[in-house]
């Protein structure tokens, strides 16, 4: 069977789903944003690790080294706010190839690090190899919740208020953008109208907070103090790495719920969309299953809907319903539509 025909997530079921914990102080392994580790009082551990591959996950002909420190730093640390926990270590692993000099690892380690004074967090270890495959980084971050706090995929119930941070598709755009630049870049190339040598500066007027959202992302450590401020620990959490419907649908499959989704509710920023019309591609689309954005979903009681909406930068999109009625996406003239996933899928 090939790989394709399971996709990731599929895959990494097929992996796990048979694996049973010998340890008492694991109290969740695979399946969400974080393994749970649980030893003496009531704090739990929260563990994350994400991998990064040249050519995959990042292409250095347009990524800073800065910004991907920064960035392979931020995915992880999005993971442990996911799980509504305080990151507090990370390791970073490289495999580095013979093209990259001491001073770009340096570049890339002061990206590292600027995220983590950023979020308190400490880099305790590591590991490096040689690479003949490009630039690998793998980041594992490790924090820390009260047990009581700890919120995973699987708490939705139904009347559920479905809530999500930031705006969506900004990141996915930011990439169409990159990748429309460096094509025309090869293309003069390879008529020649430019030199290899000669400097190449797209123009990116009006659009540089696309670029950001996709180079330089920030986790919304923001949102859960806000959250915590306001005394409100969600049901259900993830972070949107993979797109909106993808983890959408990954809290109605843990929580065996389903979900009405608005389309109208959506949040979008305006160079989201301006850019997805200059591109001639759906914006909806782009939210739903560009990915990257690193916002948080989550759901909460219905009791607390005003408390909700007098928080910053959060909004209602929906609500969760009984299993029965299945994942829902209203659009914005009103007919329903059964919600799927795209998800992230890396080149």
């Amino acid at each position: 069977m090939e790989i394709s025909k399971l996709g990731e997530f599929g895959l990494i079921d097929r992996l796990t789903s048979d694996i049973k914990p010998v340890n008492a102080s694991t109290l969740l392994g695979a399946g969400d944003d974080c393994a749970i580790l649980g030893y003496d009082g009531a704090t739990r551990q929260l563990v994350t690790t994400d991998l990064l591959l040249e050519g995959i996950h990042f292409d250095l002909v347009y990524t800073p080294l800065r910004h991907l420190g920064y960035k392979a730093v931020m995915v992880n640390l999005s993971d442990v706010y996911a799980m509504n926990g305080t990151p507090r270590q990370i390791t970073v692993s490289l495999g580095i190839d013979k093209r990259l000099q001491v001073e770009d690892i340096e570049e890339l380690y002061a990206g590292m690090r600027l995220a983590c004074e950023r979020h308190k967090v400490d880099l305790v270890g590591g590991d490096t190899s040689s690479s003949v495959t490009g630039l690998t980084i793998s980041i594992t971050c490790i924090g820390d919740a009260p047990e009581k706090d700890v919120v995973r995929r699987s708490g939705a119930k139904p009347t559920d208020l479905i809530c999500c941070s930031g705006n969506l598709g900004a990141a996915y755009l930011g990439l169409q953008l990159l990748e429309r630049e460096k094509a025309i870049y090869f293309q003069q190339l390879k008529e020649g109208k430019i030199s290899p040598d000669a400097p190449f500066q797209p123009d990116f007027a009006g659009r540089e907070y696309l670029l950001e959202r996709f180079l330089k992302p920030e986790a919304r450590r923001d949102i859960i103090d806000a959250l915590r401020k306001a005394g409100i620990v969600p049901t259900s959490m993830m972070d949107i790495s993979d797109g909106l419907s993808s983890e959408l649908l990954h809290i109605c499959k843990a929580s065996h719920v389903g979900c009405r989704l608005y389309e109208e509710r959506i949040p979008l920023d305006y160079q989201t969309a301006a850019a997805a019309e200059e591109l001639n591609l759906n914006v909806s689309t782009c939210a739903l299953n560009g990915g990257e954005d690193y916002e948080l979903l989550f759901t909460v009681p219905l009791a607390l809907h005003e408390t909700i909406e007098q928080l910053d930068d959060i909004k209602i999109i929906g609500h969760i319903t009984d299993a029965d009625d299945g994942p829902v996406m209203v659009a914005r003239g009103g007919s329903e539509m059964t919600l799927k996933a795209q998800g992230w899928q890396h080149a």
